[in-house]
C-alpha cells in the first residue's frame, strides 16, 4: 500500500463559519489549545517553541476584533490530522470565505445561544449550500443567557432546510448552566465555572445521566433538574443521527458549549474526528478530458484556493495557499501550472496562523504554503504532469467601486503595483479603465475597501485616497463572436476596463444601464461572476 493511501484517509479539512460575534475566533483557539497545539490561547507552539501569534494577525483585525483574512492552522487529535481553515466573519469578505470553502471538505457552523442565525450565517451556509459541504453546528456562549434550544432547532431547519440532530442537550444557560447531556451516552457533562471568570479551563466531569443521585448535586435545583429531565426526553424524539444524510449536506448534528470557557470544545472535535470526512475525490480535465482525482492516486495534484502578501512584512513574501488533492508530495518537487509554468517548491510551508515551519511531505487534505514572485494565482492547478486542471474559482461582480489614487502623484506607480498585488490575492478586485490613468478597485463591502486603504499604508508606506467613480456597476463580457466585443468595446470605450487577468469588463453607472446594453447586443453576455482560473 501507497503511503499516500495510508495517509490522506488521516486528513481533516474544515472550516469554521459564523456571524460576526458569535465566538469563532475564540472557539478557533481554544481547539487548538484542547488539542494540544497551543498552552495558551492566543499561542502557538511549533516544534517545541512558543511564539505568539493568533489567528486574527493582521493589525486591522487585532484593532477592530475581527477576522477579516482566511488563516490556515493544523494540529493532531486521535491519530488524525486537522487542517482548520479560519474564514473571515465579516459579510463584507464571502468571496474569501467561498474560495476558502472551496478547499474544504466539511464546515462547522458556530451560532450565538441568544441570537441564533444571523444574516452572515445565512450567506455564508448558502456559500456552504452550493458545493454540499457537511455542517456540524455549534451553539456557543451557554455561559451567558440565551434563548430556548428548541427555538434555535426550528430556526436551523426552518431558515436552512436542514434535518437537525441533537447530540447533547444544555441544562439552562447563563448563570443557571450546569453543563450538557451527551444524547448518545446516557451521560452528563458537568460545567464547572471558574472561580476568578477567566479563560482558565473547567472540567468536564462525565456522570451517568440515571442511577446516580450527583446529578441532583450538581444542580442544586429542583424545578430545574426536572425542566432538564424533560427536555432531554424530547430532545430524543428527533431520532438517529444518520451519517450518510450529514455527508450529503442534507443533516447537521448540533452541539453545545463556551468556546470561552473551553467547555464542549474538545467534544466538538472528537465529533468532527468521528464524522468529518476525509479528502474526497475531486473532479478535473487532464489533457482535456474529464478525470476524477482520487487522494490516493499517484500524481500529485492540487489547486491555489488563496494567495497572501506580506504575512512577514521583512521580507515582502508572496504564499500560495495550496490545497493538495492527490499524491506524496515532498520538498523539492518541482510542479507544473496547467499553463506550463514550472515551480520548484524548495521551501514549502505549514502553517500555524502567522507561524510557519518546512514541510518535508505533504499529502491529500493538506495545505501547504508555496513562497513565490506572482507567479501563482488564485484558481491555479498544480501537478507533476501540468496536465491536470481543476475547475477554476469564481470572481463575484463587485457591489462597490472607488477610484484610487494617491496623494504623491509622484507615487502613482507604486499605487498602481500595490493594488495589483493586493488584487491578485483577491482582496478586492481591480479594473483599469481603457480611457485615463486611474485604478477603479471593486469591492463586495465597504470594510474591503478600509482593509486595503491599511494593508498600503502599513506594507508599503502609501497614503491612499478612495473616491466615488461615474460608475456603480461591473459586469464582465463574453460572447463566441470575438469581433463582437471588439465592437462593443469601440463603441463604448469610455465605459471598458480590463480586470487583472485582462478580460473586458463593462463599467455602467446603473444596473438599468447594463440591461439596457444588453437588450442593445443579445449576443453579448454580461456576467456576474468569472470564472478565475
Amino acid at each position: 500500500m501507497s503511503k499516500a493511501a495510508i495517509e490522506a484517509p488521516r486528513r481533516r479539512v474544515f472550516a469554521i463559519i459564523s456571524h460576526p460575534d458569535a465566538g469563532k475566533t475564540t472557539l478557533t483557539e481554544n481547539m487548538l489549545h484542547s488539542a494540544g497545539a497551543i498552552h495558551l490561547a492566543g499561542q502557538v507552539a511549533a516544534r517545541g517553541e512558543a511564539r505568539r501569534t493568533k489567528s486574527d494577525w493582521m493589525k486591522i483585525e487585532q484593532e477592530r476584533g475581527i477576522s477579516v483574512s482566511s488563516s490556515v492552522m493544523t494540529f493532531e487529535h486521535k491519530d488524525l490530522i486537522f487542517n482548520l481553515l479560519d474564514t473571515p466573519g465579516h459579510e463584507d469578505f464571502s468571496e474569501d470565505t467561498y474560495r476558502t470553502l472551496t478547499a474544504a471538505d466539511s464546515a462547522v457552523m458556530v451560532l450565538d445561544a441568544a441570537k441564533g442565525i444571523e444574516p452572515q450565517t445565512l450567506k455564508l451556509f448558502e456559500v456552504c449550500r452550493l458545493r454540499d459541504i457537511p455542517i456540524i453546528t455549534f451553539v456557543n456562549k451557554l455561559d451567558r443567557e440565551g434563548r430556548e434550544p428548541f427555538d434555535t432547532l426550528a430556526e436551523i431547519e426552518d431558515k436552512l432546510a436542514l434535518d437537525v440532530r441533537p447530540m447533547q442537550w444544555p441544562a439552562a444557560s447563563g448563570r443557571r448552566f450546569r453543563g450538557v447531556a451527551d444524547l448518545r451516552t446516557n451521560e452528563f457533562l458537568k460545567f464547572i465555572r471558574s472561580e476568578d471568570g477567566g479563560n482558565s479551563p473547567v472540567g468536564a466531569e462525565r456522570i451517568a445521566l440515571t442511577g446516580s443521585n450527583s446529578i441532583a448535586e450538581h444542580f442544586q435545583d429542583d424545578d430545574l433538574l426536572e425542566n432538564f429531565v424533560e427536555e432531554v426526553e424530547l430532545a430524543k424524539e428527533y431520532g438517529e443521527f444518520n451519517e450518510q444524510s450529514f455527508r450529503e449536506g442534507h443533516m447537521t448534528p448540533v452541539y453545545f458549549g463556551s468556546a470561552l470557557r473551553q467547555f464542549g470544545v474538545r467534544e466538538l472535535i472528537d465529533a468532527l474526528a468521528e464524522f468529518s470526512p476525509g479528502p474526497q475525490t475531486e473532479q478535473a480535465k487532464k489533457a482535456g478530458q474529464d478525470v476524477e482525482i482520487s487522494p490516493q492516486g499517484k500524481e500529485v495534484a492540487g489547486f491555489v484556493f488563496k494567495v497572501q502578501a506580506n504575512m512577514d512584512l521583512n521580507h515582502r513574501d508572496r504564499v500560495a495557499f495550496l490545497r493538495l488533492c492527490s499524491g506524496e508530495f515532498k520538498r523539492g518537487m518541482k510542479l507544473k501550472t496547467a499553463e506550463n509554468k514550472t515551480i520548484s517548491v524548495h521551501n514549502p510551508i505549514l502553517f500555524f496562523a502567522q507561524d510557519r515551519e518546512l514541510a518535508d511531505n505533504a499529502f491529500a487534505g493538506d495545505v501547504i504554503g508555496i513562497p513565490n514572485h506572482g507567479v501563482l494565482r488564485v484558481g491555479d492547478s498544480l501537478s507533476e504532469s501540468g496536465k491536470v486542471k481543476f475547475a477554476g474559482i469564481p470572481n463575484f461582480a463587485p457591489e462597490i467601486l472607488r477610484r484610487a489614487r494617491t496623494k504623491d502623484p509622484l507615487k502613482a506607480k507604486h499605487l498602481r503595483k500595490a493594488l495589483e498585488s493586493l488584487a491578485e490575492e483577491g482582496v478586492t478586485q481591480l479594473f483599469k479603465p481603457q480611457m485615463g490613468s486611474d485604478m477603479i478597485v471593486g469591492a463586495v463591502g465597504a470594510l474591503q475597501i478600509d482593509v486595503m486603504a491599511e494593508r498600503i499604508k502599513t506594507e508599503y508606506g502609501l497614503e491612499v485616497i478612495f473616491e466615488v467613480p461615474p460608475y456603480q456597476t461591473a459586469r464582465w463580457i463574453a460572447t463566441e463572436d470575438r469581433s463582437k466585443i471588439d465592437d462593443f468595446i469601440g463603441k463604448n470605450r469610455n465605459n471598458m476596463a480590463e480586470d487583472v487577468d485582462g478580460d473586458p469588463v463593462y463599467l455602467a453607472k446603473s444596473a438599468w444601464d447594463v440591461g439596457y446594453a444588453q437588450e442593445k447586443n443579445p449576443d453579448i453576455r454580461f456576467l456576474k461572476a468569472k470564472e478565475r482560473s
